[in-house]
């Protein structure tokens, strides 16, 4: 799977919802044969006095999908479909959309893996504030990944960012090499 996806260069978006029917816009999308990404995580819920281990997404109003369409006939076709939503711009003066390219959006996606422990999500102006240094793992499970190793709470952690969301891995600083600067 890994070769498949790095070889597919195709970029990415991320969808900012204005409403909360995150899984009625991710049914549409899969209807309109879009391919699409909402980061999940476990959490624990009380239901008749069990405690049960749940998926839910990360954030209700975030949904990435593969740039695979026409900007402007996807943006009609959302208008139609009566779901409000709009793709995220690079800046509020920059209003050019905030492509994610494909390697950073796989390494995103790997990275937000619900059954990977020691994680944590961040929004972008928490991410933006952590100062690390850019580093490539080369050793262990995390190897191939990028990032910025970041430190919180006495552990380090590789800090993925895409628009609208960062996650953070725990990491040995040891399997971590600095990218070279161009």
């Amino acid at each position: 799977m890994e070769t498949e996806t790095l070889q597919d260069q195709t970029p990415w978006y991320a969808l900012k919802l204005y409403s909360a029917r995150q899984k009625a816009v991710s049914q549409w999308l899969q209807e309109q044969g879009i391919e699409y990404f909402v980061p999940m995580h476990y959490v624990d819920i009380e239901l008749e006095g069990r405690v049960k281990h749940v998926l839910r997404p990360v954030v209700s109003n975030l949904v990435f999908v593969k740039k695979s369409f026409d900007v402007k006939e996807f943006l009609k076709e959302v208008a139609l479909s009566g779901h409000k939503l709009s793709i995220m711009t690079k800046s509020r003066v920059n209003r050019e959309y905030s492509e994610i390219p494909a390697r950073e959006m796989w390494e995103f996606q790997v990275m937000c893996n619900p059954e990977v422990e020691l994680r944590k999500y961040l929004s972008n102006q928490e991410a933006k504030l952590k100062a690390g240094t850019p580093v490539f793992v080369k050793y262990g499970p995390l190897k191939g990944l990028s990032g910025k190793l970041v430190r919180s709470e006495k552990k380090y952690y590789l800090l993925k960012e895409v628009p609208g969301l960062g996650v953070m891995l725990k990491v040995s600083r040891w399997c971590c090499v600095p990218m070279e600067q161009d």
